[in-house]
């Protein structure tokens, strides 16, 4: 491999999204593909996968042409602190509802960033909580509890 891709920020952006189109294809090779008319239900991840994968061939190769490279060291803070956020997201909408997995999920990703303003991630996550209830919970119909116990 040319040593100039391991530092190249655009080629691992591809192969990132490369590789999760790859093994989002893999697990939905099993589904039901249909047709453009009757939809099964391997469709529409298989198409966007694909799709997924053509953006990451595309941004490897800008990557390639441009040769940008990564300037700062590899941060562990935003490795723990972004996959925990979707975890407690996801553990929080059964045991508190929507409105707290929300204002979790917003506050610990703002965490996992260098500059976090407590007053400036306040006022994102009411913006986000009272647009994510409109649309979701209103809007969509979506049966969430918006808090558990209430």
């Amino acid at each position: 491999m040319i040593p100039g891709l391991l530092r190249n920020k655009d080629f691992w952006a591809g192969m990132m999204l490369v590789g999760i189109g790859a093994a989002a294809m893999f697990i939905a090779r099993d589904y039901r593909f249909g047709s453009a008319l009757r939809m099964g239900p391997g469709f529409f991840p298989t198409i966007l996968s694909g799709i997924l994968i053509a953006f990451g061939v595309c941004i490897m190769a800008v990557g390639l042409r441009s040769g940008e490279k990564i300037k700062e060291n590899l941060s562990i803070r935003p490795l723990v602190l972004l996959p925990l956020s979707l975890l407690l997201f996801g553990i929080l909408m059964e045991l508190a509802g929507f409105v707290p997995a929300l204002v979790v999920l917003i506050f610990v990703s703002a965490a996992s960033g260098k500059e976090f303003r407590f007053m400036e991630v306040l006022l994102l996550t009411v913006t986000l909580v009272v647009a994510s209830v409109a649309l979701f919970i209103w809007g969509l119909g979506l049966p969430y509890p918006l808090l558990r116990g209430f």
